[in-house]
């Protein structure tokens, strides 16, 4: 009952996260990569000790690629590029080798056009969209059976509001990320979100089907208790299992963070801030709302 009884708090904390995230969003917007933009990426190591990062990018600098170079395992690095032709891929080539005279391996050179940018950017926003059209369909048809006090559909519609605010945190956080720090998303970015719509409306579902349980159990003993009874004890019931899942879940996701590689790197942060959020949400923001749409419910009527 805490969760219920203090839910204008909760909202208030949620209110603050996803209006910082929109403003971030705004003025900065996200940074994307060269899966979005098009560009080349070039990783490289060097099997005798890598030089220091000043002086790959005073290499690269008369070359005008526009690069971004990040350290990446123990001796290599990734440079990020404006999209090159083969001509300038070879110039990068030998300037990344100091004219040859650094032993260098070459672990990748992708290229993406920025044609083919744009059509993975519209993608990932229509399979966002489409992954949040049908989870809600879903919850309003999962939620018939409990028309009483709050409709199903209504059940589908705080469903979404629950799953955009674990949209806007990630986005926000990255935003910030790649106005400060110069960290890009890419379609890994959007896969990390689609993995935390499921994972959040796995939780949300978690605790519906628990409130439409208690409600036909409640209905079958006329016991006359109070929705907002009735949710409190919904969500007390499911709350040790949604943390202890969510949480195996992160560890996994730190420890990866950690010792992963750096291409999974801000894939791993996106998946650890939006499970954060979205267990957040089902539990705060997603079953609480349930109350309130009740409690207006009976103000109009």
């Amino acid at each position: 009952m805490l969760v219920v009884t203090h839910r204008k708090l909760f909202y208030i904390l949620s209110g603050v996260l996803v209006a910082v995230s929109v403003i971030a969003l705004a003025f900065w917007g996200l940074k994307p990569g060269i899966d979005f933009k098009g560009g080349s990426l070039l990783e490289i190591t060097y099997p005798d000790g890598r030089p220091e990062k000043t002086e790959v990018e005073n290499a690269l600098a008369p070359l005008e690629v526009s690069a971004s170079v990040r350290p990446t395992r123990e001796n290599g690095y990734i440079i990020r590029m404006k999209d090159l032709g083969e001509p300038e891929q070879a110039r990068v080539r030998e300037a990344v080798s100091f004219t040859g005279t650094r032993k260098t391996v070459e672990e990748r050179f992708d290229s993406v056009g920025p044609l083919l940018g744009r059509e993975a950017a519209g993608k990932s926003f229509i399979a966002i969209a489409l992954v949040i059209l049908c989870i809600v369909l879903f919850i309003t048809f999962a939620s018939r059976k409990v028309s009483e006090p709050v409709s199903s559909w209504k059940y589908g519609i705080i469903t979404i509001v629950a799953l955009l605010h674990d949209v806007l945190v990630p986005a926000g956080v990255f935003a910030v990320l790649g106005h400060y720090g110069g960290i890009e998303v890419d379609t890994l970015f959007v896969t990390a979100l689609l993995v935390v719509l499921g994972f959040s409306v796995h939780d949300t579902i978690v605790v519906f089907d628990r409130v439409r349980e208690n409600l036909r159990v409640s209905r079958e003993a006329r016991d006359r208790k109070e929705f907002e009874t009735i949710v409190g004890e919904s969500i007390t019931q499911t709350f040790v299992r949604s943390i202890n899942t969510s949480l195996t879940t992160v560890i996994a996701l730190i420890v990866l963070y950690i010792v992963g590689p750096e291409v999974t790197r801000h894939f791993s942060l996106a998946l650890i801030i939006g499970i954060v959020a979205g267990t957040y949400s089902s539990i705060f923001i997603g079953s609480p709302l349930l109350v309130t749409v009740e409690k207006w419910q009976n103000r109009k009527s």
